[in-house]
């Protein structure tokens, strides 16, 4: 056989099956996935504390700024419990002296820092109040959270169970 019949013969050759896939268990559906895992921001820097949110948006359109990118409420509530984790829980204010937080400063340092717009955390405090309810507690969530008895345990199951629910409904 000449070299020219034999290049021929492997251009038309057909291509190598390409590998099957790998099996795997009963199919869920992708809302009730677990979602990506949001580690809790940094402390803002002197300048992002001191430059007003309206500024620091219109330097964004200017592009001489980079706000962090706004999560959905799925994902605000689980980089809230991150928030809780990293910086510790306390209960009766929103920020303690000792950095501290509750749920609610957790959210409002979420917000300030860009990380969730006003929309997405009344989303998120619509799940943990949803939440609450079915659980027979009646009263805001803040209040929830200040009670005695709450540990933070409590707090990371409430969190943890409004996230799973966001998730179910695709937010």
């Amino acid at each position: 056989m000449s070299l020219r019949h034999t290049t021929a013969r492997l251009r038309t050759a057909p291509p190598p099956a390409a590998p099957g896939r790998a099996p795997f268990g009963p199919r869920t559906h992708p809302a009730t996935r677990p979602g990506p895992v949001h580690a809790a921001p940094d402390w803002p820097s002197r300048w992002h504390l001191l430059i007003p949110a309206g500024f620091r948006n219109q330097m964004e359109a200017l592009g001489l700024w980079q706000n962090p990118t706004p999560l959905i409420p799925s994902d605000h509530l689980a980089q809230t419990l991150a928030v809780l984790d990293r910086y510790g829980w306390g209960r009766s204010l929103d920020f303690s002296p000792t950095g501290r937080m509750c749920i609610r400063g957790a959210q409002t340092f979420l917000e300030r820092t860009g990380h969730v717009t006003p929309t997405g955390r009344a989303r998120a405090v619509d799940y943990l109040q949803q939440t609450l309810q079915e659980h027979g507690y009646h009263q805001p969530f803040f209040a929830w959270n200040d009670h005695q008895d709450r540990t933070v345990q409590h707090v990371s199951n409430l969190i943890t169970h409004a996230a799973g629910t966001a998730r179910k409904n695709g937010e």
